[in-house]
């Protein structure tokens, strides 16, 4: 009966502690209300498309945003629990891309027109975050995917570099609560968008997000040590056949990547045209 007590008492503990550490956590709900507003879902999710415009007429509200993102001390941070701390991350990288396109906007085509001869925009160091003045990758490949401490490939669906050939910007924050269903949801979503991702006879063409950072799906998260491990997890979302899918575990499928489109991921913009309606279904 004392163990029992014991037990309990430190599942309760222990629950409250994770429960502070994410109500204490940064609250996005600014954020969230600007992608509700201005990103437009396609294909139920697959993709989306930014209302520039609209966010433009709403920068007020965006910096306000980032001026509280920016206030969070590092000391605060790392009180956050793991999930708290990611969700922040991946919110202020998204917000910070927005940012950044509306400098220019709309006299820009793609994210690229932003770099110079010797820096890309992805390399400016023009982010005030946790004490210091950082870069989009230093967000990215220092904070997420270099600190070790979080090591989830399914990160890379939910960073969005305002792109078309990107994974969709989410119509909604991320928070901590909800955030691996979140990640879950991007994954599957990404991987059913055919002119993404496709697999026909014995060959699969993929995102080059799986070339370019390859060995993230290949650290062993949930036991995954291949790319071809990986995908096989999202079959269903890959449209794969039994058959398919047991040439992919024994590696009879040829694995190829797609082109990347970089145009902007604009509701407006000169290379996308205004949406179709059958677009937006």
């Amino acid at each position: 009966m004392k163990k029992w007590f014991i037990a309990v008492w430190a599942f309760t503990v222990l629950t409250a502690f994770v429960n502070s550490a994410n109500a204490a956590a940064f609250d996005p709900s600014i954020w969230d209300g600007l992608l509700k507003r201005h990103v437009v879902v396609l294909r139920g999710g697959e993709a989306s498309r930014v209302d520039y415009a609209g966010m433009a007429a709403d920068r007020s509200k965006l910096q306000t945003f980032l001026r509280e993102a920016s206030s969070i001390s590092q000391m605060e941070f790392d009180t956050w629990s793991r999930n708290a701390q990611l969700a922040f991350l991946i919110n202020v990288y998204n917000a910070w891309t927005v940012e950044l396109i509306l400098t220019k906007y709309p006299d820009l085509e793609s994210i690229k027109d932003l770099g110079g001869w010797f820096q890309t925009p992805w390399q400016k160091a023009f982010i005030p975050l946790l004490g210091e003045t950082r870069s989009l990758d230093d967000i990215e490949h220092g904070l997420i995917r270099g600190s070790g401490r979080y090591d989830d490939p399914r990160v890379h669906f939910a960073v969005n570099c305002a792109s078309v050939g990107c994974p969709a910007l989410r119509a909604e924050a991320y928070t901590p609560g909800r955030l691996d269903a979140q990640l879950d949801d991007q994954a599957r979503k990404f991987l059913s968008d055919r002119s993404r991702n496709r697999v026909y006879g014995n060959a699969i063409e993929i995102s080059p997000i799986f070339k370019w950072y390859r060995e993230d799906f290949e650290k062993g998260w949930h036991g995954w040590n291949s790319l071809s491990e990986f995908l096989e997890q999202y079959r269903s979302s890959l449209g794969m056949t039994p058959a398919q899918e047991k040439a992919l575990r024994h590696g009879d499928m040829s694995i190829g990547f797609m082109d990347y489109d970089w145009s902007l991921n604009d509701t407006h913009g000169k290379s996308n045209g205004r949406l179709s309606l059958e677009e937006k279904r």
